[in-house]
C-alpha cells in the first residue's frame, strides 16, 4: 500500500476519505442468540452468524483445489469475497436469495455495522500476477474477526495498523503461487498477535491432484507447538467474547467437511 493511500485511511475515517464508504441495508436475519457460531466449508469459506447477522465469506467452485467440497449454498444476508477467483470468489448458481456481495476494498456499513475490505498483493510481485487480495475485517457478536483470503503480501507497520489486533485470524498457510507459505503466514501471525487462529488455504483429499499446487496442513503444523493447536471434531464452532482464550496464538483446526 502507498503511503500517500495509507495516510488518507488514518487521516479522516479511514477509507471514507477515498470515496469507498458504502451503506448497505439488506433483510436481517434471524436473531441466532449469544455467540458467533463458525461454519467451515473448507479451503478458504466460511459462515459466521451472529448478531442477527449471516455472513458468508469466499464462496467457491468445486473445482482444483476444491474439487471434492460440496459449494457453499446456505441463506445470507452478506457475502465477502476476497477476489474474483474462482476458489474464493464465486458463490454458487444454487445460493439462494440474492444476498449482497462485496468484492472490492472500501468500508461498508451493513445493517448498522462496519464492514472494512483492505487491499494487499495476492502473490509475491505486488499484485502483478493475480491482482489484489481483500483482507476482510469486521466485529461479530462482541468478537473482533479477520479473514485473510489469499494474502501473499507481508504485513507492514501500515498493514497491522489496519487491521488492527483480531480476536480471530483466518490465515491462508499452504502456499502456492497466491497466498502465504507456512513461514509466511507465521510471521505475519506474529505481526498480528491475534488470539485464535483458524488456518485456510491448504490442500486436502478434496482436491484434483492435477490441478493444485498447495501443501497440506501438516507442513504448517509442523512448526507450531502441538499444545497450541485445538481440533475441532466437525465443521461448527460456537464462541463468545467472553470465552476467547486469554492469551494466543491458538490454532483451532477444522475437520475437513468430506
Amino acid at each position: 500500500m502507498k503511503r500517500s493511500t495509507f495516510l488518507r485511511y488514518l487521516g479522516a475515517g479511514a477509507l471514507t476519505t477515498l470515496g469507498l464508504h458504502h451503506s448497505v441495508t439488506a433483510p436481517a436475519a434471524q436473531a441466532q442468540g449469544a455467540g458467533l457460531t463458525l461454519q467451515w466449508f473448507g479451503h478458504t469459506s466460511a459462515l459466521f452468524t451472529g448478531d442477527g447477522q449471516r455472513i458468508l465469506v469466499n464462496p467457491f467452485r468445486a473445482l482444483g483445489c476444491t474439487a471434492g467440497y460440496r459449494e457453499p449454498v446456505p441463506a445470507v444476508d452478506f457475502v465477502l469475497m476476497s477476489s474474483r477467483l474462482l476458489d474464493e470468489g464465486s458463490p454458487s448458481a444454487s445460493l439462494p436469495g440474492n444476498p449482497r456481495i462485496l468484492y472490492q476494498a472500501g468500508a461498508y456499513t451493513l445493517n448498522a455495522r462496519r464492514y472494512e475490505g483492505i487491499s494487499v498483493p495476492h502473490d509475491r510481485l505486488e499484485g502483478r500476477r493475480f491482482g489484489m487480495n481483500v483482507v476482510w475485517k469486521w466485529q461479530q457478536a462482541g468478537i473482533n474477526i479477520l479473514h485473510m483470503g489469499g494474502a501473499a503480501g507481508p504485513i507492514g507497520l501500515e498493514e497491522r495498523i489496519l487491521m488492527g489486533q483480531p480476536d480471530i485470524a483466518f490465515v491462508p498457510v499452504g502456499g502456492g503461487p497466491k497466498a502465504y507459505n507456512a513461514e509466511e503466514a507465521l510471521a505475519a501471525i506474529r505481526a498480528l498477535n491475534p488470539k485464535i487462529v483458524v488456518p485456510t488455504h491448504y490442500r486436502t483429499a478434496a482436491a484434483n491432484p492435477n490441478a493444485c499446487d498447495i501443501d497440506g496442513l501438516d507442513t504448517f503444523l509442523s512448526q507450531v507447538p502441538s499444545e497450541q493447536v485445538t481440533r475441532i471434531g466437525g465443521q461448527t464452532l460456537t464462541l463468545t467474547a467472553g470465552n476467547l482464550p486469554t492469551s494466543g496464538p491458538r490454532f483451532y483446526v477444522f475437520r475437513d467437511p468430506v
